[in-house]
């Protein structure tokens, strides 16, 4: 099972009217569409907007796509720009200010999908957001910890040719520095449980020109939000050219393959939940399609064998 949204399709309404002041959001994708586990969702707010002090019985991530929000996370206010991404701890409490001009956008994860509004309660607001000093976010305070900043050329593969110098001011080596690059793309994890989240994940992925992710599954869904470029996607045999703006979600099972046929890389915003396995979570076509045919020409091999084997005992 896969869906597929196009940027054209997709439309902001208010959301939180009692508890919010300029505040929009669009549901990407939910159970609406087929997913179970995977609640993605587009959002903005105003110059001088808010939301209101609130906790969720879900994990909620975000990615900050345009304009400086604030986050008060747990009594602390942090002004948050474009690259910005992190966690926000099932039951925390939490409020978001609107940027001082323009309008700020984010996408957001909420892991289980949020109830619907004849479901038991699963969001509970607190009262208008803590006044405090807010202050730069600084991802190299262990403090920081639920929060990270992706830059530009943090995707740049031609840099694990010389990596950074030793005294370069940036996060201590860890997965939170890493970039994993293979057949022409490169994967940058944002979000996952070195952040705390506990129940999925969030990560951006680049494909070079030629980049090919082969037909594949896993025993999880998957949610895209194409940033950059545009991508040649296979999902349960049907094939969609993705650009910027579209979103696809695949389901657990559905057989998907990404083709970079431009002639420029192609960026996404991708998630993962539940959160991998510690093995097996991708099933490639091709692995099993060897096997087969390995396994078809040593039956062919053996059939001659066991005839005359057979002629023999007669």
């Amino acid at each position: 099972m896969h869906h597929i949204l196009r940027s054209d399709e997709i439309r902001l309404a208010p959301a939180y009217p009692e508890h919010s002041a300029g505040f929009n959001r669009c549901s990407l994708i939910d159970r609406s569409c087929g997913s179970v586990h995977t609640g993605l969702g587009l959002c903005t707010l105003d110059a001088g907007g808010r939301i209101d002090t609130h906790l969720h019985s879900f994990e909620e991530s975000f990615y900050v796509l345009e304009g400086e929000p604030v986050l008060i996370l747990d009594g602390h206010a942090c002004p948050l720009t474009p690259g910005a991404c992190g966690i926000v701890p099932l039951g925390v409490p939490h409020a978001w200010l609107g940027p001082q001009q323009g309008r700020a956008k984010w996408l957001d994860m909420l892991v289980p999908q949020a109830r619907g509004p004849d479901e038991p309660a699963d969001t509970f607001f607190l009262g208008p957001p803590a006044s405090g000093d807010i202050k730069p976010l600084d991802i190299r305070d262990p403090r920081s910890r639920h929060f990270f900043r992706l830059r530009d050329t943090d995707m740049q593969v031609d840099k694990l040719k010389v990596g950074a110098r030793v005294d370069a001011p940036t996060v201590s080596s860890s997965m939170a520095t890493a970039l994993l690059a293979y057949s022409g793309i490169a994967v940058k994890m944002l979000v996952d449980q070195r952040l705390d989240a506990q129940l999925h994940t969030m990560f951006m992925v680049e494909y070079q020109p030629g980049g090919v992710a082969h037909p594949h599954d896993h025993p999880l869904e998957e949610a895209y939000v194409i940033l950059d470029g545009e991508v040649e996607a296979e999902a349960d045999g049907r094939r969609y050219t993705m650009r910027v703006g579209d979103v696809l979600w695949t389901g657990v099972g559905c057989i998907h393959a990404f083709y970079n046929t431009s002639n420029g890389t192609v960026r996404w915003l991708e998630t993962q939940s539940p959160q991998p396995p510690a093995r097996y979570s991708y099933r490639f076509n091709r692995d099993w399609e060897y096997l087969a045919h390995k396994l078809g020409d040593a039956q062919q091999e053996s059939a001659p064998a066991k005839a005359v084997a057979g002629r023999a005992r007669a």
